[in-house]
């Protein structure tokens, strides 16, 4: 049965698809070939000047034209065509005429006269310009050639650029998925995906579902109908479809949400349709949607538009493909957003996503793994040092990571270097954090003494501090849009307290703190400051509940399409006294703890001032020791020293191992030696 079904497919003919730009070019030739052959065209016949004469002088023509450039055309009475063609007058046209070349104008008129006087000739006589007859010609095919060309540009257009298949205009409904097929060369493998252990088990898992479905199904297991990728952006959510594409040998559809909505009505939902009928005929397969939000957002529950809206009837017609009354069986859905909180709820639900696979920004040891991926094709020197190069990225994604190597590479180039080196690397870094260095931006002395004392008053407080992020270094060079900027090295961490959060404000405000108590005014310079801590204080109140007259309470709306606050007005006051009081009293503590310190921070202005650049050593000479350890020290020696243990553990085993071993042999040995003496 199998084998007659599988001839019949064989059997098939291939019958080419119908495109209707074949019907204009048609089209075009017919109306071309009627304006050639039409029966108003005119026959002619050169012939020498001599025999046009006789023909005069027979009376055979009607009417004569002559030219500027001494060419005649003698137009033939009917009834004497025969005599001229030796041919029928249905065969030559209605208006058959004669050319000749006249020696001249006079001649050619003083002939005629004489003819006509002599009454051999009738017909009339004019003299006009040469006629281009290419340019008549083209003039009257070049406007209905226009007039084609516009109509297959526009239904192209409107079709989104001929899409596959062709088809115009006609093929607007069709779906724009990329199809991957078993065999297609796609370069991205599992190998490329650094970091993400949790999320890229997730899909293997989807992927070897479809390789080897009898090992789940004998335990009663259904393939996973859906598989959602959520992530900040540049954590690697496409790059891990790729992967797949890449791992699969199974059909890939990849689409982006974006290329459902159309501005017709009813587009969406048709290419939704027949990207799932392409999907079931291929099945098993995986179709990739890039970011579903386009398409997924969640409904409104009040139409706007009059309840005729395209993205909420694609979207309806989403879910019914999804999980409705009819099978996707064999087809897997893997989508990608940075954004799952705009998303419909009935598109979460379990049955058309049964997975939601969060890809975050990566951690210390993850970022050490991404950096090993891109520095593949980069030539490094020795100087280079991963582990370092991790520790000064956090919450940098895989995307920036990847930015930072290729800045890097930039870098050493532009200095002529044959090898990328560990200073390019943070030279890098501070270009993508910081921006552009501008050494020759202009500042007065009395701005540069300002900017100092601004700087040293944030990396004095966070050296004081126990819970303020630790120093790398400070700078006054101008960098982007900042007049100067220091660099902190965060700690990497979960959860974070109340303590830790106002530490934090304490150091940022620190800037604005020391300008007010050793220059005696303040300036524009702490707008960026005043403005993170400004967000913080309202996040700490109105968020996560760390006020004292507020305790507990959390506003945060999630809801998209709402307008009103969840608070009412007496509680937005005290929330906003809650924010002064709060911002306000780091920044007396800021200025308290320079005040005590102050002698210290005077030494860092001045040197900030003489080197422009310091580092963590400059302010450890200044200010002693930082009496807390940074926690990723910890958990890096924690793991080091683990790691160690793991070590010596598995050595003394294999001792063991190895001992147990040799006392066995010679067990056997002696036992041997024994029976030999018996």
């Amino acid at each position: 049965m199998d084998n007659n079904n599988a001839n019949k497919k064989n059997n098939k003919v291939n019958i080419p698809k119908f495109n209707l730009n074949w019907l204009y070019m048609i089209i075009a030739m017919m109306l071309l070939g009627l304006y050639l052959t039409n029966e108003g065209s005119t026959n002619s016949k050169n012939v020498p000047y001599d025999e046009f004469q006789q023909y005069i002088r027979n009376g055979y023509m009607s009417k004569v034209i002559g030219y500027d450039d001494n060419s005649v055309e003698a137009y033939i009475k009917p009834q004497y065509v025969k005599d001229v063609f030796r041919q029928d007058s249905n065969r030559v046209g209605k208006n058959p005429l004669i050319i000749t070349e006249a020696p001249s104008r006079t001649s050619l008129g003083d002939f005629l006269q004489k003819e006509k006087d002599e009454k051999r000739f009738d017909g009339s006589i004019s003299y006009e310009k040469k006629r281009n007859y290419f340019s008549a010609i083209l003039w009257q095919i070049l406007p209905i050639a226009f007039l084609i060309g516009f109509w297959i540009f526009m239904s192209r257009r409107l079709s989104g650029g001929g899409g596959a298949g062709g088809g115009g205009i006609f093929n607007v409904g069709k779906s724009r998925a990329q199809l991957f097929e078993k065999g297609t060369p796609v370069k991205v493998t599992f190998k490329d995906v650094a970091g993400l252990a949790e999320a890229k088990q997730e899909v293997e898992e989807i992927v070897e579902f479809l390789r080897e479905p009898q090992k789940y199904t004998d335990l009663g297991g259904k393939i996973p109908k859906g598989a959602l990728l959520v992530g900040p952006p540049g954590t690697g959510k496409t790059l891990l479809a790729k992967a797949v594409a890449g791992e699969a040998n199974v059909p890939f559809f990849s689409l982006a949400g974006s290329d459902f909505v159309e501005m017709f009505v009813g587009v969406g939902a048709s290419r939704v349709r027949d990207l799932f009928r392409q999907a079931k005929e291929k099945a098993p397969c995986i179709v990739f949607i890039d970011e579903i939000d386009a398409v997924g957002r969640a409904r409104a529950k009040a139409a706007a538009m009059g309840g005729n809206d395209e993205r909420e009837n694609t979207l309806n017609q989403l879910l019914t493909e999804m999980d409705g009354f009819g099978s996707n069986s064999g087809v897997i859905i893997l989508a990608a957003t940075n954004r799952v909180d705009v998303l419909d709820k009935a598109l979460l639900r379990a049955g058309r996503f049964d997975r939601q696979i969060h890809v975050d920004l990566p951690d210390l040891n993850e970022r050490k793994e991404v950096f090993g991926v891109h520095l593949r094709p980069i030539k490094i020197d020795n100087t280079v040092d991963v582990e370092l190069l991790a520790r000064q990225t956090p919450g940098f994604s895989g995307a920036d990571i990847a930015n930072v190597c290729n800045e890097a590479a930039l870098i050493a180039a532009r200095h002529g270097k044959k090898f990328v080196g560990k200073q390019d690397f943070l030279d890098a870094v501070d270009r993508i954090v910081g921006g552009l260095e501008k050494k020759t931006k202009i500042t007065t002395e009395s701005e540069r003494r300002s900017i100092a004392i601004h700087e040293a008053g944030h990396a004095s407080i966070s050296w004081l501090l126990e819970y303020a992020d630790p120093l790398i270094k400070v700078t006054i060079v101008p960098r982007g849009r900042a007049l100067g900027a220091a660099w902190y090295l965060p700690e990497e961490r979960q959860i974070t307290t109340k303590e830790q959060m106002l530490d934090e404000m304490c150091a940022t405000l620190g800037g604005r703190a020391a300008e007010d108590l050793f220059l005696g005014r303040i300036s524009t310079g702490a707008m960026n400051d005043l403005e993170r801590v400004t967000k913080q204080a309202y996040g700490m109140i109105a968020y996560l509940g760390m006020s004292e007259k507020l305790p507990n309470l959390c506003y945060y709306n999630n809801e998209e399409y709402s307008f009103n606050r969840p608070y009412s007005e007496k509680t937005a006051e005290l929330i906003d006294e809650e924010v002064k009081c709060m911002v306000n009293a780091q920044y007396e503590r800021a200025k308290k703890i320079l005040f005590e310190h102050k002698d210290g921070h005077n030494q860092l202005t001045q040197l900030l001032i003489d080197k422009e650049v310091i580092f963590a050593e400059d302010v450890e000479e200044i200010f002693g020791k930082r009496p807390w350890a940074s926690r990723s020290d910890e958990i890096i020696s924690a793991k080091k020293t683990s790691d160690e243990l793991k070590k010596v553990e598995e050595s003394a085993a294999k001792k063991a191992i190895k001992s147990e071993e040799e006392v066995k042999e010679e067990e056997n040995k002696n036992v041997e030696t024994g029976s030999a003496d018996k």
